[in-house]
């Protein structure tokens, strides 16, 4: 079992920045990758960028060169930080763990970008 939670969600105007952690406890030896998905209303969840063990990168086309998403193997802890926000970013973010055979979610934190 593996738990995960974010935090570092908040309200921010278009142009500025946040940044998003995920903290993994539980198993987190048997974490291959760790990644952000979001979710906007009315839309399905999509990938935002993703890490491996290894530190592998990727990234949704729509954030490349604004987000940058790293990985603290000792504090099994992941980062999204997250410059140049624009409007359309606003949605709930998921962290995940992904293991062998499943993948774990934390319940979401929100982030609003005004205009």
């Amino acid at each position: 079992q593996v738990q995960v939670v974010e935090s570092g969600g908040g309200l921010v105007q278009a142009g500025g920045s946040l940044r998003l952690s995920c903290a993994a406890s539980g198993s987190p030896r048997t974490i291959v990758t760790m990644g952000w998905s979001r979710q906007a209303p009315g839309k399905p969840r999509d990938l935002v960028a993703g890490i491996t063990t290894g530190g592998s990168t990727n990234y949704a086309d729509s954030v490349k060169g604004r987000f940058t998403i790293s990985r603290d193997n000792a504090k099994d802890t992941v980062y999204l930080q997250m410059n140049s926000l624009k409007p359309e970013d606003t949605a709930v973010y998921y962290c995940y763990a992904a293991t062998l055979p499943r993948t774990y979610w934390g319940r979401g934190t929100q982030v609003t970008v005004s205009p």
